[in-house]
């Protein structure tokens, strides 16, 4: 069996029967950034979604969880620069959005996907949306690239992957988009993430997939504690690899759950790592926990918390500060038996053991923290469990980027 660790190119286009594209339209006044993408499949797929847990959402996902109630998607239209949310006729603009798709593509609107990213607030006119489809349509191809691009908002950098597996001895391929460098501490997801599979499997099984997959995943993820109005990840399966559809929780469903995972894990990655004003991406790794649960709220409290998040910027081995952050986590654990390290490509510094600090070099800790990528290992010692939690510096840069975000 070829290994999912396989990477390929071709994001979202890479497996069998997807097009992409991403052009600018007009909803940014900025003509230089891309705001309007559409994925389209060559037929009917299986879909599957989740959603933000924040009460106040986004028009696009009313409507875009009546049109996939039905199991059944095709296409998924995007736009940055306004969250259509808490808008009069929210639900109005997203639904001319995938009428416009019907429009020019002959895809139903009713299985077409509606998402939409960036200020709160703020009307939403069809008109530039309306005025950039033809470009759009024409563009259709392996443009992968394109559709990332346009669904950033203020993303540094474009998130795309994908890879190759096998089931049955066919091989199938699983690509992704996505965009969030802010408000994410999602509980579901993060800010928008779209996948595409040739793997058949039905959307049962792919939402069971999904919903177990954000656990230990996109729910580890976290910039800034804030749950975003419009939380979506959507994905699509084509079933053109030709293997026999997953319809079960057997051998194959775990062998394409583990090719989800590589793709979710390795977009927090980069989400992190692009988060506001970020210099560091953090990862926190518990191990030696009581239960799953446990080691989950361990993780997660780390990287949630400012103080740590803070000193991590400046290159202050401050591990008072994760120690802190495990005893409110609300995991049950046993202080005096925690052991906490800093690690990275320029080495490893020992900070904690047995609950109590110990003598370290603060010159080689702050080697340590200068790298851009830094583990946080955290032995609690007292089980079997494990997790992995996501995250990044906070920077004064986060500031200036949040203080005058709207105007």
């Amino acid at each position: 069996m070829k290994q999912i660790t396989n990477k390929i190119e071709g994001g979202v286009c890479a497996p069998k029967g997807f097009r992409a594209c991403g052009v600018h339209c007009g909803i940014r006044k900025n003509k230089i950034k891309k705001d309007l993408a559409l994925i389209v499949a060559d037929k009917p797929c299986a879909v599957a979604c989740v959603y933000t847990t924040n009460l106040v959402k986004g028009a696009p996902i009313s409507v875009t969880q009546k049109h996939v109630a039905d199991g059944i998607a095709q296409a998924v239209i995007v736009n940055s620069g306004n969250a259509n949310t808490c808008n009069a006729d929210g639900v109005e603009i997203a639904e001319g959005m995938c009428d416009l798709v019907e429009r020019h593509t002959g895809i139903p609107a009713q299985n077409v996907v509606v998402a939409s990213t960036g200020v709160i607030g703020q009307k939403l006119s069809l008109d530039p949306i309306a005025s950039g489809m033809d470009e759009l349509v024409k563009s259709l191809g392996n443009n992968s690239s394109a559709a990332a691009e346009a669904i950033m908002t203020t993303d540094t950098v474009k998130k795309e992957i994908a890879f190759e597996f096998s089931l049955g001895g066919k091989v199938c391929r699983i690509g992704a988009i996505c965009k969030g460098v802010g408000m994410i501490c999602p509980n579901m997801a993060t800010m928008l993430m779209f996948i595409t599979t040739d793997a058949a499997i039905s959307s049962a099984m792919l939402q069971r997939a999904i919903s177990a997959d954000v656990k230990d995943s996109l729910n580890m993820l976290s910039v800034d504690r804030d749950t975003s109005t419009n939380d979506t990840l959507c994905i699509m399966a084509s079933g053109l690899a030709g293997n026999r559809e997953i319809v079960s929780a057997n051998a194959d469903y775990r062998i394409f759950k583990s090719a989800l995972h590589a793709v979710t894990s390795a977009l927090c990655r980069m989400l992190a790592a692009d988060g506001e004003g970020a210099t560091k991406l953090l990862e926190c790794k518990v191990t030696g926990a009581k239960s799953k649960k446990d080691a989950r709220l361990a993780a997660k409290s780390v990287i949630d918390s400012p103080l740590f998040k803070a000193a991590m910027f400046g290159k202050d081995a401050n591990w008072g500060r994760v120690l802190c952050a495990l005893g409110y986590s609300g995991a049950n654990l046993a202080v005096e038996k925690i052991g906490v390290a800093f690690r990275s490509a320029a080495g490893e510094t020992v900070v904690c053991e047995r609950g109590s600090g110990v003598d370290f070099s603060e010159e080689q800790a702050k080697k340590v923290l200068s790298e851009k990528e830094i583990v946080i290992d955290v032995q609690l010692n007292d089980g079997e469990f494990e997790a992995t939690a996501w995250g990044c510096d906070l920077t004064y840069d986060y500031v200036k980027i949040n203080g005058d975000y709207r105007t």
